[in-house]
């Protein structure tokens, strides 16, 4: 495993999916707004990268999924007054609330789905995620997103024609 399968950066606001609610009809509906753009946000970015390489096919064998959720850091957890913008000492070090992690790999595995790099999330063996906040770590960024990236473990499968 020396170099990913496929790797991209996604920016926006990780969403996690899962939890449904109900509406006066009893139509289900996602309980987070936030799932609709960050599917998008992942899906787009696979596809802009995935327009690069023609012989690209969806991933069949088993593969291990890695991400590195980027999320904001609460307003509470800065100063105020002259210490504005300045994360307080008793702030936490990781995101310990929700979202869910494993709501968060939900979306994205479907988004990478409906992009075609996978043909579909069961192939996923493997994974590894990780919640943090802005600028606190490797491979996080300097807002809102994450690093994808999905590693064979196998050789490919042939095509099924």
């Amino acid at each position: 495993m020396s170099k990913p399968a496929f790797e991209i950066t996604v920016h926006g606001t990780p969403g996690p999916q899962g939890s449904k609610n109900k509406n006066a009809s009893g139509a289900l509906y996602e309980s987070s707004a936030k799932v609709k753009p960050w599917r998008e946000a992942v899906k787009s970015a696979a596809l802009d990268t995935l327009a690069y390489d023609e012989s690209w096919q969806p991933l069949r064998e088993p593969v291990r999924l890695e991400v590195v959720f980027t999320l904001p850091r609460p307003k509470s957890h800065f100063g105020t007054g002259r210490n504005a913008g300045l994360v307080k000492p008793s702030a936490p070090q990781y995101p310990t609330g929700k979202p869910d992690t494993d709501k968060l790999l939900r979306s994205t595995q479907d988004a990478l789905k409906d992009a075609g790099v996978l043909v579909d999330d069961s192939v996923v063996t493997d994974t590894v995620a990780a919640k943090r906040f802005v600028l606190t770590g490797a491979d996080t960024l300097s807002h809102p997103g994450a690093v994808v990236r999905v590693w064979r473990l196998t050789q490919p499968k042939e095509s099924e024609s």
